[in-house]
């Protein structure tokens, strides 16, 4: 079925496809920053061009797909489904199958071992950090990018958000190993977030309620240790995990202090980082005078 785009340059076609397949190309179509339509309209032209299409695929359980094609690909692809004697669901599946197989991931090659990092920061609470950070998060793995969530809030929203229970007092956790006390490996600490969705790509580190001494832990320390630097003791913490994860987000306490400096720091572009990859996600709540209605912005 098809009906025509806004614009009249191209079409919207529903069909079916299994769910493997469709979640395999929403990843694919994000780590190659291609529209979906047009890796889907690579796809048919490229099917439609082979000799013989390709190996069959399992369709069971194919469920609704829809897409934006040019005028009339549609039409052209069902006569060549007609004419290899396969369903319309059939061929759209043979053909992504193939798109995947022709565009391989890129993160099958060399990758840097710096993730993107991302501070998500306000020093009012209540305005949306911990759904900011989950939601970014969530969006990233669901895209194929391995995702870790950082709790950094005391508080542990983010953590009681996706059912992870809070590190107790006086356990290994992040805040030990920011202040040189860390026992064990932080890895042990990381907890995957179970769902079908990220296919194992989104994991969390939970907070932990020595969190609300972290200013004052780290300020001792500083006294303590010749040559300790208090901004980049969330950084040396997070460094053995890096290489694990392209992208890393720390959810802030609402706060101004020496934890939110050392975030700040995290999050900073280094040398050599393309622009747009780490940095600071902060908001402002404007005056009802202002907006109508107090939105933040």
């Amino acid at each position: 079925m098809a009906s025509p785009y806004p614009d009249g340059d191209r079409e919207k076609v529903a069909s079916k496809l299994p769910s493997a397949l469709q979640q395999a190309l929403k990843v694919r179509a994000a780590e190659l920053s291609l529209d979906i339509q047009d890796a889907v309209e690579a796809a048919i032209n490229d099917w439609r061009d082979s000799t013989s299409g390709g190996a069959e695929v399992d369709t069971a359980g194919a469920r609704s797909f829809s897409t934006w094609l040019p005028p009339g690909l549609y039409e052209q692809f069902k006569e060549t489904c007609t004419d290899r004697g396969v369903s319309y669901t059939q061929g759209l599946a043979q053909s992504i199958r193939g798109w995947l197989d022709a565009n391989p991931s890129p993160r099958n090659g060399a990758r840097g071992t710096d993730p993107e990092r991302k501070i998500v920061g306000n020093q009012k609470g209540g305005v949306g950090k911990t759904a900011i950070s989950a939601g970014i998060g969530e969006a990233y793995a669901e895209a194929g990018k391995r995702v870790l969530v950082v709790d950094f809030d005391p508080q542990g929203h983010l953590s009681e958000q996706l059912g992870v229970p809070q590190i107790e007092p006086d356990h290994d956790s992040l805040v030990s190993h920011m202040c040189g006390e860390g026992s064990g490996d932080l890895r042990d600490l990381v907890v995957e977030i179970k769902d079908p969705r990220f296919e194992k790509r989104l994991h969390v580190l939970p907070a932990c309620f020595d969190g609300f001494l972290l200013d004052a832990k780290i300020a001792v320390v500083a006294m303590q240790k010749r040559g300790f630097q208090k901004e980049a003791a969330l950084e040396l913490a997070l460094r053995p995990l890096e290489a694990d994860y392209d992208v890393i987000i720390v959810d802030c306490p609402p706060s101004l202090g020496i934890a939110m400096d050392a975030a700040l720091y995290y999050g900073r572009r280094r040398r050599g980082e393309a622009a747009g990859g780490s940095g600071v996600v902060f908001w402002l709540k404007l005056p009802w005078s202002a907006v109508g209605d107090g939105e933040d912005v």
